[in-house]
């Protein structure tokens, strides 16, 4: 299971000031999020996209330009396997980036895919005629129904002007929850408040919508 972080801002900021709390919280989360990490955002009319096999809190977060939107990622392998830099996300297709935290046991649904989370992500891309929302909806449904057990789904997906994302997790509430805080025009959604931070609130279980 990973971590993922979200962050949408009228105006550009600074990514460290945004990453270096993530960091943190990934090297003090109960699962060892080590096993690489990356980040992405819009550029040029696509994506630039930064992944690298190193924990994020040994990496260097200072070369990141100013954006207004950003999405990252810390991994944690399932059974600790798979750890390449091309199984990090960010997934990208260039139109889209793709965050995944989850785990599903039983699936009975062909996808392309290196790993469980780049085969919901053509899931979803299979699915997508121009209206990605829906995409997603009918996308969880289906895996649902296809899945003998969801331990969790939790998505993040973008098309660099829109956002989405799908909460949906069975146990551990405490650790599959997502988090989102708006001030200043700045919206945030991270699998934990940031340390230190008043103001979060949780996504709830189920939700699937715009963010």
């Amino acid at each position: 299971m990973c971590r993922l972080l979200f962050v949408r801002s009228p105006e550009p900021f600074d990514t460290a000031s945004y990453l270096e709390p993530f960091a943190r919280i990934c090297k003090n989360s109960k699962e060892y999020q080590g096993h690489g990490w990356g980040c992405a955002w819009p550029e040029g009319g696509g994506w630039k996209n930064y992944r690298n096999v190193r924990p994020i809190w040994e990496d260097d977060l200072g070369p990141f330009p100013d954006t207004r939107m950003l999405l990252a990622h810390a991994r944690s392998a399932f059974r600790n396997e798979g750890i390449a830099v091309e199984n990090n996300m960010p997934f990208t297709d260039g139109k889209t980036v793709f965050l995944f935290n989850g785990e599903l046991a039983g699936v009975r649904l062909r996808a392309e895919g290196r790993i469980g989370a780049e085969k919901v992500y053509n899931v979803i891309r299979r699915l997508d005629r121009g209206d990605t929302l829906s995409a997603l909806r009918q996308a969880v449904r289906l895996i649902e129904r296809r899945t003998r057990y969801v331990k969790a789904l939790n998505i993040i997906l973008s098309d660099g002007e829109y956002a989405w994302a799908s909460s949906l997790f069975s146990e551990d509430p405490d650790y599959f929850t997502l988090h989102r805080k708006e001030t200043g025009g700045i919206r945030i959604i991270c699998s934990e408040p940031f340390p230190g931070e008043t103001g979060w609130e949780p996504v709830p279980n189920r939700f699937i919508g715009e963010i």
